[in-house]
């Protein structure tokens, strides 16, 4: 492969002049005379065994180009990108063989670029970075938590319900004095105030006991989900059953025993507050990068093509749909229940597509104006961490993640971290 010629021909778009020689492409030709002979009939031959050069002269010198091209020219233009110091974009590729014989032959493509940037200043850049201080009433809601999810149910009886209480109950539920689907349910488990139902329905439980039988008023919102109740008055004749309480287990040692590896409450309460501590200095340089990411976007200057943004969002979209199906579900049944069709999914994903392709460019293009390469002992490292994280051995890793495209991860993380070294920060 050659080559010959690289001309930009739009804004992201280049065209690249590459030849094949006669080697190659004479090799590729064989190989499409093997593969079709086969299903070929020449008078005077049983299939599959008429030699290629009669059968070129029946059918023409070229019956077998289209085959050996398509055969040589993937692998041709890959490599002519390397060579062209191009970074190509994955999008359409307009192609066009300009000539072939048995000389081998040459095609244009006219790829889609990767596009030239500026970026603003990146050192010096000034956020806030504020880290809340744990206080014990912080620690005392984690405590308060750890209590209510080791809580347990217990009947009550001698008072009518109350906010927070569960409730077992019947119901029936009437729209114009009619039933209608999916209004119905026997010894229904519901929790007041979890706004499980529709909103003043809990509110109408809350006062009556123990197999009282009631009427529930309601009024459906006008965006409810089933379009023949949106915005129509109902009725629930319900029975109420069973009144339940949470009972919280007593903070002592005990609990803490009971509820994680330490033995004193004490020492589960430290244990907390460091957990907290951890939360919000996270939180804290989380928002403190975010800050410097704003910045760094917004002197971004750069013409980028659209099939980067779409790349970005189709990511998104395969990521999405791998979250679903490991929790037993597809795209297309999520779809049906949501209502969406996959325009509008799509543009949900939009905005943040956007704003990671510019901050990938500009954090890119910081580490190549720093000379930032990772050396071989990190690239190590991370493939090493990846395969701990994954839970796979480390040469399955390299055969999944190219070095070349890690190379360029480390990098950008590395020309952040210059970026947050070089920040002033203002608590």
């Amino acid at each position: 492969m050659t080559l010959k010629n690289v001309s930009k021909v739009d804004t992201n778009r280049v065209e690249l002049e590459i030849e094949v020689d006669a080697e190659a492409f004479e090799a590729a030709v064989s190989k499409a005379y093997k593969k079709n002979i086969g299903k070929m009939s020449v008078p005077g031959f049983r299939k599959g065994k008429a030699p290629r050069h009669l059968v070129e002269k029946i059918y023409g010198t070229g019956i077998f180009y289209d085959d050996a091209i398509n055969e040589l020219y993937p692998t041709a233009l890959n490599q002519a990108i390397e060579q062209s110091e191009y970074e190509y974009v994955e999008d359409k590729i307009d192609l066009d063989v300009v000539s072939v014989g048995k000389e081998g032959f040459t095609f244009k493509a006219v790829i889609t670029t990767k596009p030239e940037v500026e970026v603003g200043e990146y050192k010096g850049l000034k956020a806030e970075k504020k880290v809340e201080p744990v206080s014990d009433e912080d620690v005392n809601a984690e405590i308060s938590r750890l209590q209510e999810r080791n809580s347990r149910l217990i009947s009550i009886e001698g008072r009518p319900a109350e906010n927070g209480d569960t409730v077992i109950f019947d119901f029936e539920g009437f729209v114009d004095d009619k039933p209608f689907d999916g209004g119905k349910a026997e010894n229904y488990t519901l929790k007041l105030g979890s706004n499980q139902f529709i909103p003043g329905f809990e509110d109408q439980i809350i006062g009556k006991s123990s197999e009282e039988e009631f009427d529930v008023e309601v009024t459906f919102p006008d965006d409810y989900h089933a379009e023949e109740l949106a915005g129509k008055p109902a009725v629930f004749k319900c029975k109420l059953h069973e009144i339940k309480a949470s009972e919280l287990p007593e903070l002592n040692d005990d609990f803490s025993k009971d509820v994680s590896e330490f033995d004193t409450l004490d020492e589960l309460k430290a244990d907390l507050k460091s957990k907290l501590e951890h939360q919000r200095e996270h939180s804290a340089e989380d928002a403190f990068e975010s800050q410097l990411i704003e910045q760094l976007v917004d002197g971004l200057k750069a013409e980028i093509p659209e099939a980067m943004f779409e790349n970005r969002v189709n990511e998104s979209v395969r990521e999405f749909e791998q979250r679903l199906q490991s929790q037993g579900l597809n795209l297309d049944s999520y779809m049906q229940y949501t209502g969406m069709n996959m325009e509008a999914f799509r543009k949900g994903f939009r905005d943040q597509a956007e704003k990671q392709v510019k901050i990938r460019l500009t954090l890119e293009k910081i580490a190549a104006l720093e000379e930032i390469v990772p050396t071989d002992e990190e690239v190590e490292a991370e493939y090493s961490k990846m395969a701990e994280q994954y839970k796979l051995e480390v040469e399955k890793v390299k055969a999944f993640i190219p070095k070349s495209e890690l190379v360029k991860d480390i990098a950008v993380g590395k020309a952040m971290d210059l970026v947050k070294e070089n920040a002033e920060i203002s608590a």
